[in-house]
């Protein structure tokens, strides 16, 4: 489905310049929910962003569902976009315009016809569950219900694959595990692939069927998510692991003294 093969990325600045991916490697079933985890800094955003070519690799191949996206013209290019359908950390919904038209908006751009648009719209507020919501603004919305508009908009022409940027980090764990469960049904319910990337081991085991691990520009490990809590191999990983062992600890500290 997906196929990333030896891609390079290093971004230069008047300074210096940064290595941000080094031959990276990576295969993706077609229905997975893979996540890519890393600390701050160790290319995971600059890596999803390739895939989209929102960030140009300086060398490698992409390619996802049969289609090399670093071989095509901007034009192609605008027209596989479509099929790869991005969330964000912030949203990036546009404030002066309601959830209806923050949905809308990919399809106005791709010229549908306003009726086709009128249901499509619909249909997908009714599956992130804002049916109720299409005439509200951002403003008056939660952080989660931002989100499902900005998971609605993702799907709005419907791609063949999901990319998540960071999409839970800015909401609280209850918030985070709502948007969790939205994305498992969308990927249960529409076949999609959905590739997020994350620093956050919870949202790994809950959502992830498969992982890889990267650490300086490089994937350090792959493998089913399992693998991961249950025998980490890589530096990366256990350093994930020992942190969180920390956490859990702390935490059967601190109620058994009734803090």
């Amino acid at each position: 489905m997906i196929t990333i093969k030896d891609l390079s990325k290093t971004y230069v600045t008047p300074h210096a310049s940064i290595t941000a991916l080094t031959r990276v490697n990576l295969q993706i079933e077609k229905g997975d929910i893979f996540g890519i985890i890393g600390f701050s800094g160790a290319g995971k955003s600059t890596l999803i962003r390739c895939l989209n070519r929102l960030e140009e690799p300086d060398s490698g191949t992409i390619v996802i569902e049969g289609q090399s996206i670093t071989d095509m013209d901007k034009k192609h290019l605008r027209q596989a976009r479509r099929k790869i359908g991005m969330i964000f950390q912030q949203f990036n919904l546009f404030d002066a315009k309601t959830v209806f038209e923050n949905v809308a908006f990919p399809l106005e751009v791709a010229g549908h016809p306003q009726e086709f648009i009128n249901n499509k719209v619909k249909e997908i507020l009714e599956l992130v569950g804002l049916a109720d919501k299409e005439k509200a603004y951002p403003l008056q919305l939660s952080g989660g219900q931002k989100q499902r508009v900005g998971i609605a908009r993702a799907l709005s022409n419907e791609p063949n694959v999901l990319l998540s940027d960071e999409a839970t980090s800015a909401l609280d764990p209850q918030t985070t595990f709502s948007i969790l469960e939205l994305l498992k049904d969308i990927n249960k319910k529409l076949g999609l692939t959905i590739v997020l990337i994350t620093h956050e081991l919870d949202v790994l085991k809950h959502i992830c069927n498969n992982m890889a691990v990267i650490e300086h520009g490089q994937i350090v490990e792959t493998g089913p998510v399992d693998k991961f809590f249950l025998n980490p191999e890589s530096d990366t990983a256990k350093r994930f692991i020992n942190i969180l062992q920390g956490f859990q600890a702390k935490r059967i500290y601190r109620e058994g003294e009734g803090i």
